[in-house]
C-alpha cells in the first residue's frame, strides 16, 4: 500500500471540492493502493477561539464585500460541478477550526477519520452549522459512531491541541501554505483540488510500478 496524507482543513471549500474529487477516483478504481491519513492546517490560526462573524471575515480577508462575492461565486460554481451543493448564505460564523481538527485525529484513533471529514464538510458547507462549537461536534462524534460524552470531555480540556498546533507548524516549516495539498509515498506533493482524471491516472501509475515491483 501507499500513504496518501492530506492537509486540510474543513472549513477550506477548496478542501471540500478537492475531497469529493478525490473520493470519485477512488470509487472508480476499487483496489487503489492508498491508505489515507488527514493532517492539520488552519487557513486561520490566528482565529479568536470564539470564532467571528462571517462576513466580517470574508470582507476583512478580500478585500470588501465585491471581491468576496466574486471569489465565493467561482467557488459555487466549482462546487455544483463536483456535485457538491453548498449553502454559503447559511454559515453565520467562521469557527476556529483547532477543536474540529481534534476531531479528526481522535476520529483517526478509531479509524473514523474519513468519515468524521465528510460529517464535518457537512456540517459546515451544506448545513451552516458552527463546527468550532463543543455541542455541534460532539453531535458529529455520535453521528460516526464515536462516544459523544468521551467527546465532549476532551474539548473541555486542553488534550492534543499542543499536538495539532505543533503539526501544523511543522507542516508551514516544509512549505506547504495552502491547502488541500496532498502527499504521496511521502514524496510528491500535489497541490490543489485536483479532477478525478488527474488521480484517476496517479493510482493507475502506481498500480503499474507496484505490480512491477520484484517481490
Amino acid at each position: 500500500m501507499v500513504k496518501l496524507d492530506i492537509l486540510s482543513d474543513p472549513v477550506c471549500p477548496w478542501c471540500y471540492i478537492g475531497k469529493t474529487h478525490l473520493d470519485r477516483a477512488l470509487a472508480a478504481a476499487p483496489l487503489h493502493p492508498f491508505t489515507i491519513e488527514w493532517h492539520p492546517f488552519q487557513l486561520n490560526p490566528d482565529m479568536p477561539r470564539a470564532g467571528m462573524d462571517r462576513r466580517e471575515y470574508l470582507e476583512t480577508k478580500f478585500g470588501g464585500k465585491a471581491n468576496a462575492v466574486r471569489v465565493y461565486a467561482n467557488i459555487t460554481a466549482a462546487a455544483e460541478a463536483a456535485g457538491l451543493n453548498i449553502d454559503i448564505g447559511a454559515i453565520k460564523r467562521t469557527p476556529n477550526t483547532v477543536d474540529a481538527h481534534r476531531l479528526i485525529h481522535w476520529a483517526g484513533i478509531e479509524n473514523k477519520q474519513g468519515a468524521m471529514v465528510d460529517a464535518l464538510f457537512a456540517a459546515y458547507f451544506t448545513e451552516g452549522r458552527d463546527i468550532g462549537d463543543a455541542e455541534v461536534l460532539a453531535d458529529l462524534s455520535d453521528q460516526i459512531g464515536m462516544d459523544a460524552s468521551v467527546v465532549a470531555r476532551l474539548l473541555a480540556s486542553d488534550t492534543d491541541i499542543a499536538e495539532i498546533q505543533s503539526r501544523d507548524e511543522h507542516s508551514r516549516r516544509m512549505g506547504v501554505n495552502s491547502v488541500p495539498t496532498f502527499i504521496v509515498a511521502g514524496r510528491h506533493a500535489v497541490p490543489g483540488a485536483q479532477p478525478p482524471e488527474l488521480w484517476a491516472k496517479v493510482i493507475e501509475d502506481i498500480t503499474a510500478q507496484l505490480q512491477d515491483t520484484p517481490r
